[in-house]
């Protein structure tokens, strides 16, 4: 075994942070790691093998190493088809990013990923109203009874609901973005696409480092990470961090910041590994939030000004500009979040080489809003919609050795879930002058909506890829999903209020009055199958092509409906085929990875959001057929050495391809309107491109500068189901900057300064439905300025 020598230093802190982590585990055996953190000798147990297909690699590219600068790209390995390989090896359109690309363009939580990513939009007010989008598919947000068409992965843990994304990305160590019908090999099948997000595994290797940043806006982040051996086969890492940040649009009302806030996180882990043939990997994590995000300013009265006009009859005025960046709210918006989970990942390796891993994880998240009505008059005190989520999640799966003429992954899948929710909502005194309602019909009213889900969701899959020739590889895959959801949506009768008769009464009754769906059951099938084709023209080229049909089965929508009653809470499924082809090329010596892929999706049922502007709820809706075809660009290229470009860019011709029972605008009269033919998908812009730069140059012995620079444009597009020209979300493009210094010899240490929307562009991220034909936008963080020190000890 190799040693491993450190230098003392304080480790109080260290120390304290830990055993609040491992508990018991620090009580037993040999304390190496702690022996570590105190500046003592330990022992190190072999590096895992590197054909461990449960270990996603390390992106390998430009970054601050014993060999800082480098000349050539290097392999990035992935894991997505259940093994080791090369990226560029892989027949399918994919992303990859590692750490160094998301440190250096500052970015950490997953709403910023749109920046970098190409093809992809993130809608976000806050962590219960977050959908992420592959070629205009998935912007479905704020659904309880349903799962995203784009799958997110947390160390091969599929989170169910998008939300459970949104914290503070900690210890990434690679981002992988999978686009079009994924589930032949994924946990759960989804129509369009995966994002894969590994974190750092612990190491037997110390590891300790601190870092803290502050900015703009009161921005201030600290971050610690601990990694080293417990014992010569047991290692643990230890990661934490807390963000706050005051918010960067003014309440009128009081003077206050708001759309900001705190956030904090602890991740903790443990990794077995006693010899090349098991490993066990525990990870525990808990993330929580208080914030005042989702705070929404005014962006269009509609055709009728009608919003305007009622406020002023309550003695209000909206901020009508948005870019004031300004609100007047005299309750305010919040959110609070807490979330965490554990998960336990095996994996054997037989004789043959051939590999059985288990996955087990239960996770849990918990959300509860408080939402103003955008006015500094009691109007509606509080209304939203809290929710409990509960789910546990169970994966086999047997991978044949590689390197045969067949290599094949089976597996099963289970995935359960219990889910609570509450629409509520809490009138004030000017409920009915302001809605126009007969005297004390809404006001002084408080209403409440519990829902209740249960789902159990079970999976057979399997891909076998059989290399015909030293050039062709074929591949296919199935999977067969079984479902079945229950759910029960009630509202009590209303209280508080006065008490009514006549129009007041039938008033009261019609938005608030008890309700009570019954059992609802839903039960389906969800089959997802693949087939796909990759020629090696040379060693540096690969040409494939792809066939592939996801599902994504129905839900129930659990809020109280609307005119359509209690079969409208129920959504068909969603159904997408997919044409893939694509070329992936290493060209000029290793210093320019050019891939390029055609890609024609269409999609029967597509699930997406509505608002129904008399009950002003948003539900989900099976709109229709959808059609997205275009192309996709991605180069990464070391020009000279020290130099990294990154560019990447599409064009998705996104259109309904019949959708005739479509929500009117509020420019258009009638209830149902007919998008068929029309380019009209929410937050689907026809034109996304993003350019990167990363330079680092030695100036002396032990010392290098750097810098990074990022551009991200997006075209414009409707920012509402109802295509409304009163809801374009404009094209807009963001540039981020930063330079630093940092060693590379002894003790490490980076400095740097940043700057985010370069340019201070004002801009919006996404749109919604307001009352009386209005609509509110999200508006992106305006020039934001900061400093970031990192210390390895």
């Amino acid at each position: 075994m190799n040693q491993h020598t450190t230098r003392q230093q304080p480790a109080a802190l260290a120390l304290a942070l830990l055993a609040a982590c491992a508990g018991p585990a620090l009580a037993a055996g040999d304390n190496a790691l702690v022996a570590a953190i105190a500046g003592a000798p330990a022992t190190a147990a072999p590096a895992p093998d590197a054909a461990d297909a449960a270990e996603p690699a390390p992106q390998a590219e430009v970054a601050a190493s014993a060999e800082p600068i480098v000349g050539a790209l290097q392999t990035v390995l992935v894991t997505t088809r259940r093994r080791v390989e090369s990226a560029q090896s892989v027949p399918t359109p994919m992303t990859v990013l590692g750490d160094d690309a998301l440190e250096g363009s500052r970015i950490y939580r997953v709403q910023d990923l749109q920046q970098l990513l190409p093809s992809t939009t993130v809608n976000y007010v806050h962590a219960r109203q977050l959908s992420f989008a592959v070629r205009g598919l998935g912007n479905n947000p704020a659904s309880d009874g349903l799962e995203g068409s784009v799958g997110i992965y947390l160390d091969n843990v599929y989170l169910a609901r998008p939300g459970m994304a949104a914290f503070d990305a900690l210890d990434v160590q690679q981002l992988e973005l999978l686009r079009g019908p994924q589930g032949t090999l994924f946990g759960k099948n989804t129509t369009a696409g995966v994002l894969n997000i590994a974190t750092k595994k612990p190491t037997f290797t110390p590891e300790r480092s601190a870092e803290l940043s502050g900015g703009r806006f009161g921005y201030a982040q600290g971050k610690l990470v601990l990694s080293g051996p417990i014992t010569e086969t047991l290692a643990g890492r230890l990661s934490a961090y807390k963000t706050h940040d005051d918010g960067y649009i003014t309440n009128l009302y009081n003077g206050d910041k708001v759309q900001g806030g705190d956030r904090q996180g602890v991740r903790g882990q443990l990794l077995y590994e006693p010899g090349r043939e098991f490993s066990l990997r525990v990870i525990a994590d808990y993330n929580e939030e208080q914030s005042n995000n989702g705070t929404l300013v005014f962006y269009s009265a509609g055709p009728s000004g009608r919003a305007i006009a009622q406020a002023q009859l309550v003695g209000a005025t909206p901020v009508l500009d948005p870019r004031q960046r300004a609100v007047n709210l005299d309750s305010g918006s919040s959110v609070t979040v807490h979330q965490g989970g554990v998960s336990v990942e095996a994996n054997w390796t037989f004789a043959d080489d051939a590999k059985l891993t288990a996955i087990s994880a239960w996770r849990r998240w918990n959300f509860v809003p408080h939402n103003d009505d955008g006015l500094p008059v009691p109007v509606t005190l509080n209304v939203g919609a809290s929710a409990n989520h509960k789910q546990f999640t169970q994966e086999l799966r047997w991978a044949t050795p590689s390197g045969r003429a067949f290599e094949s992954v089976i597996g099963a899948y289970y995935y359960y879930q219990e889910l609570a929710n509450d629409s509520f909502t809490v009138n004030g005194p000017l409920a009915d002058v302001y809605n126009g309602n007969p005297a004390g019909a809404w006001a002084n009213i408080v209403s409440s909506a519990p829902g209740q889900l249960r789902v159990n969701s079970y999976a057979l899959f399997g891909q076998s890829t059989w290399h015909a020739t030293d050039k062709l590889d074929l591949t296919a895959g199935v999977r067969v999903s079984y479902e079945d959801k229950w759910a029960r949506v009630v509202r009590y009768a209303p209280t508080g209020g006065a008490a009514v008769s006549g129009a007041a009464l039938a008033a009261r009754n019609a938005r608030y009055g008890a309700f009570e769906s019954g059992n609802l059951g839903l039960t389906q099938d969800s089959p997802t199958a693949l087939l796909s084709a990759g020629y090696k023209a040379s060693s540096e080229v690969l040409w494939y092509a792809s066939l592939s049909h996801g599902e994504k089965s129905g839900g129930i929508n659990l809020a109280v409906p609307g005119a359509g009653g209690v079969a409208s809470m129920l959504v068909g499924t969603e159904r997408a085929n997919a044409l893939e082809l694509g070329v992936k090329s290493t060209l000029l010596d290793n210093r320019l990875q050019l891939n390029g892929n055609l890609f024609a999706t269409i999609v029967h049922g597509y699930q997406s959001n509505a608002y129904d502007p008399i009950s002003r709820s948003s539900y989900l809706t099976n709109a229709g057929d959808v059609r997205t075809r275009g192309i996709e660009v991605e180069a990464v290229a070391t020009p000279v050495r020290g130099l990294t470009l990154r560019a990447n860019g599409s064009f998705n011709d996104a259109s309904y391809l019949s959708y005739s029972n479509a929500p009117c605008p509020p420019e258009r009269s009638g209830t149902f309107c007919d998008l068929s033919g029309r380019n009209a998908l929410v937050n689907a812009p026809r034109w996304i491109a993003n350019l990167g730069v990363q330079y680092a140059r030695a100036v002396a012995a032990g010392l290098q500068v750097y810098a990074n620079a990022n551009y991200a444009y997006r075209g414009a597009t409707y920012g509402t189901l109802d295509a409304s020209e009163y809801s374009k979300i404009p094209a807009y493009s963001v540039s981020n900057v930063s330079f630093g210094v940092r060693s590379t010899r002894g003790a490490a240490w980076d400095v740097s300064l940043w700057l985010k929307n370069a340019f201070d562009k004002h801009y919006y991220t996404s749109m919604w439905n307001s009352g009386f034909g209005s609509y509110n936008a999200v508006i992106g963080t305006p020039r934001t300025a900061g400093i970031t020190g990192r210390y390895e000890f």
